[in-house]
């Protein structure tokens, strides 16, 4: 079953449990997918929906910041449970472990010493994680800590 058609299922079983606060994020969710499906003049393959779902993640944690920024706890509690609905849509996230073994592993094999490099070894990283969940800000905040 393609993400596509788990969504359209999710979302029929939403709209009878009249459970709003989840029907929202997917309706959002199957727009999304389906506008990038528009856009691509084609349907979309698993890899691509999921970076749909991964892009939504992540304007949903920019929008948290900027709401808590403002002090608008409401908003940013709302913009929380979109995020838990959507990441059920996502592979799982890599264990700490695992993202400190590929950042370890990326320094060692660009040979990187400085801040300056840090590039390089995001690239590895990314490379090296390709396919799972990663948090991009976490891999960053861990090859700057061990660069430095």
């Amino acid at each position: 079953m393609s993400l596509s058609e788990t969504l359209t299922a999710d979302i029929a079983a939403a709209m009878k449990a009249k459970d709003a606060a989840r029907l929202t994020p997917l309706r959002m969710l199957k727009a999304a997918i389906m506008n990038k499906s528009v856009e691509k003049n084609r349907d979309l393959d698993t890899a691509e929906e999921l970076q749909v779902v991964s892009s939504l993640v992540k304007q949903r944690r920019d929008s948290i910041d900027q709401f808590t920024a403002g002090g608008r706890t409401d908003l940013a509690g709302k913009e929380q449970a979109e995020i838990v609905i959507l990441e059920t849509y996502l592979p799982p996230s890599v264990a700490d472990a695992e993202l400190e073994d590929a950042v370890a592993q990326a320094v060692t094999d660009t040979g990187a010493t400085t801040a300056k490099e840090m590039g390089k070894v995001m690239k590895a990283v990314m490379a090296r994680l390709a396919g799972k969940t990663v948090d991009g800000k976490k891999v960053s905040e861990l090859v700057k800590a061990k660069l430095n």
